[in-house]
């Protein structure tokens, strides 16, 4: 699209780090704007307090350096920049003082590049305060959780700037229909938008020629996967239970331990690898018998959109996982368990299954069709829509007082 992107507004964009390791939702529709849109992806502070931990204070001094480096070009049409604010939601002046900062900070980079059309994009709740106060044509609020059930939050505090954005925003998304309801009640333009998936990456787990990294491919099989961060709303009692039912098979977990060490079972078949890039995984899934998806039964997970669903589908895997709304819409094609023991059976059955074409096919189709792409394009076009129509209000409006002189 030539030249679309001085056409059409900025999009000042906020979302979690641009940085990390994990590619979530938010990275893949920034990328995927960028392409006819300029974006400027502004990494936001974490919804949480930090801690006193090692990790924390690295994470705190790494956003301090990168705010006051400023704008960085990543790729054509796409800026970051870091914003920094005062961690403390739940105190009203602190509150107050980071809604002066940000929207300062927001306000000096626009003029400095010279944006005087924008649209702000919101992929977290806690920068609700700065929404509507730029200049921006439209407000759009992308939710992808319920992010006041998230682990050390301050729940009160974030379902207020939730609500609090939600009302304000121009169009919401929600990933999950289980948010439908309740956004609806405070938004009528709120539209469910389920998480793509990057299919031709994950697709890669079937290329015969991609090599399995070296250490998962001399474990005996069978091996069953699971990658993502590894926090409170994953059933670690229950892996340890199938890892101790099942010696034989080698479970391999591959993502940040978000959780104690303490809390972390240990077996000889169970193998912690910790974080691996994303351009990696397609080849640890290549080594794959069956994948898992073994949550805790919560708040948050009742309303999450698992995007790794649709990864292990693109890679053709067998998948047992627990009951939630979002899963149980792929009843067709993953292996659905209610207890320990029916996560057992379905497990023992999936690795049975693992390399039987006509299965491996048919789940690689079912998300086919549910690409990053597909999923932007029907977003964009209510953006688009939305954009025409306050287009169109303004021209009538502008044009009345002509009207009624004649």
């Amino acid at each position: 699209m030539e030249g679309a992107v001085t056409q059409l507004p900025a999009i000042i964009y906020f979302g979690n780090d641009w940085f990390a390791e994990n590619r979530t939702s938010s990275h893949q529709i920034a990328r995927k704007l960028a392409r006819d849109w300029q974006v400027y992806y502004i990494e936001c502070p974490g919804l949480r307090a930090p801690k006193s931990s090692g990790r924390d204070l690295k994470k705190i001094a790494a956003k301090v350096g990168r705010f006051f480096r400023g704008l960085v070009a990543v790729e054509d049409g796409l800026k970051v920049a870091t914003l920094i604010q005062l961690p403390l939601h739940r105190f009203a002046l602190v509150r107050w003082f980071n809604r002066l900062f940000l929207c300062w900070v927001l306000r000096w980079l626009m003029a400095r590049e010279g944006i005087r059309s924008s649209i702000t994009w919101f992929l977290v709740p806690h920068l609700s305060s700065v929404a509507k106060r730029l200049g921006e044509r439209l407000t759009v609020y992308y939710c992808i959780d319920d992010y006041a059930s998230l682990p050390d939050v301050n729940a009160e505090a974030i379902r207020a700037m939730d609500e609090e954005l939600t009302s304000k925003a121009d169009l919401v998304f929600v990933a999950s229909a289980t948010l439908l309801e309740a956004k609806r009640r405070l938004n009528l333009h709120t539209h469910v938008s389920p998480h793509g998936v990057d299919f031709t990456h994950f697709a890669r787990a079937q290329d015969a020629g991609l090599p399995v990294p070296a250490d998962v491919r001399e474990l005996p099989g069978p091996v069953v996967g699971f990658f993502g961060l590894i926090e409170r709303w994953i059933d670690l009692g229950l892996i340890d239970y199938l890892a101790r039912q099942r010696p034989q098979y080698s479970f391999v977990m591959i993502g940040r331990i978000a959780v104690p060490p303490s809390d972390v079972p240990r077996r000889p078949n169970l193998h912690w690898l910790g974080q691996r890039p994303y351009q990696d995984l397609p080849a640890y899934g290549k080594a794959f018998d069956a994948a898992i998806i073994p949550y805790v039964l919560n708040a948050q997970v009742w309303h999450a959109n698992p995007i790794k669903l649709r990864e292990y589908l693109a890679m053709g895997k067998p998948i047992v996982s627990v009951s939630t709304p979002e899963i149980d819409k792929y009843a067709d094609v993953v292996d659905i368990a209610h207890s320990r023991e029916e996560f057992l059976a379905r497990l023992d059955h999936a690795v049975t299954m693992a390399a039987n074409p006509d299965l491996i096919r048919r789940r690689m189709d079912r998300v086919a069709g549910e690409s990053w792409d597909a999923r932007l394009e029907e977003i964009t076009r209510l953006v688009r829509d939305r954009l025409e129509s306050d287009q169109a209000e303004w021209s009538l409006d502008e044009s009345a007082p002509a009207l009624l002189a004649r």
